[in-house]
């Protein structure tokens, strides 16, 4: 059995030479049949695949104008995983007991030919359930071909329906009726139900809150509101303009009637509400109010090949180098599951003002 140096001291060191060490040791330790679980005992079920930087969008919580200006260094197109390479550690994902593969971005459909991604990994397993989220600008033109491709679902980030709200958050004058015009699409090429993700910034847009719920309300989609979380370090997050889940439920409720539901999987990050009418329902991301780090069984890819083992992480782990050394599945799945078995991530539990401000990996790089 190989010696590991431990996950938190390589991560204190932050020594190329320590990460070395412990994908080396990794890659020598044999991989016991069943289930990986973390350090936690939280299993690897769900995989983030990051197949862009670039956005189209500058999202004031994401991607915000004044650092992703004209001249930002985004990674040239030889640094990026190609269709190949994200297959062949998806697959290897897969034989360690993932079920979900999530496309994300920046924005996926910026990646040309993404639907040729989508149908290579839809060749791994009929049985996968394989997602994409979407800022919508492009998805009227793209729906089509990503059904019949092999995806599964579509996500949606819609922040408001009021347009110039809507056009002020995505800081590129995108106009609302256009990202509709992408969920009617999805829904007519047979992507339904779709989720409408909306994160919430108070001062921005939480009177977009309860026409958001009564819009989507009896359509199937399920609106998901998300607290504005700190993630990166380029947002200027305040813990002062986050809204909590539990005020959107509040308003809502006043409104249309809400009645709490169970999850519908073990890791789901939504709290489930349906209408007492049984009109549909709507979902709140609480990962700053209410953590749910104890059932997280998330990883993330991102766009140049990192391992990423949380959301608010500040360091990865290079898969692309393994890949690109010559490393076959069988290597990449001992180095995955090591990385795995030491995972301790908890960070929206032990939240505070300190960690907040701490240097983390940019959503834009490893998707939501």
């Amino acid at each position: 059995m190989a010696t590991f140096i431990p996950l938190t001291d390589v991560r204190a060191q932050g020594r190329e030479e320590a990460l070395a060490a412990f994908v080396r040791d990794a890659a020598r330790a044999p991989v016991a049949p069943g289930p990986v679980l973390d350090a936690r005992q939280r299993p690897l079920s769900d995989l983030r695949i990051s197949v862009t930087d670039r956005c189209n969008f500058r999202c004031v919580y994401c991607m915000p104008k004044d650092v992703f200006g004209r001249d930002y260094p985004f990674l040239p197109h030889d640094a990026l995983l190609t269709f190949e390479e994200i297959t062949r550690v998806a697959r290897v994902f897969v034989g360690l007991g993932v079920r979900k593969l999530r496309l994300t971005g920046g924005e996926p459909l910026l990646r040309r030919n993404i639907e040729r991604l989508v149908e290579m990994l839809r060749g791994i397993s009929d049985d996968l359930d394989i997602t994409l989220t979407t800022n919508g600008a492009l998805l009227a033109r793209k729906a089509r071909e990503l059904k019949a491709a092999g995806l599964s679902r579509v996500t949606v980030s819609l922040d408001s329906l009021d347009d110039a709200t809507f056009r002020a958050m995505n800081d590129v004058d995108f106009p609302v009726g256009k990202v509709l015009e992408g969920i009617d699409a999805a829904a007519d090429a047979g992507l339904a139900p779709l989720k409408i993700n909306m994160v919430v910034k108070r001062g921005t847009n939480e009177g977009s809150i309860v026409p958001m719920a009564r819009r989507f309300r009896g359509t199937g989609h399920v609106v998901r509101f998300i607290e504005y979380m700190d993630v990166g370090a380029t947002n200027g997050w305040r813990m002062d303009e986050v809204v909590p889940a539990r005020d959107v439920v509040a308003m809502i409720h006043a409104q249309m009637p809400l009645v709490c539901a169970d999850p519908h999987y073990r890791g789901e990050v939504a709290e489930r509400w349906t209408y007492a009418d049984g009109s549909g329902e709507i979902g709140v991301i609480a990962s700053v109010t209410q953590a749910f780090c104890r059932d997280c069984t998330r990883a993330r890819l991102s766009t140049e090949g990192q391992l990423y083992t949380c959301l608010f992480a500040n360091d990865g782990f290079d898969l692309r180098e393994i890949i690109r050394g010559g490393g076959d599945e069988d290597h990449l799945r001992r180095v995955i599951a090591a990385i795995w078995r030491q995972r301790e991530d908890r960070y929206s539990e032990i939240r505070t003002a300190q960690t907040a401000r701490a240097p983390k990996v940019e959503m834009s790089y490893i998707g939501g």
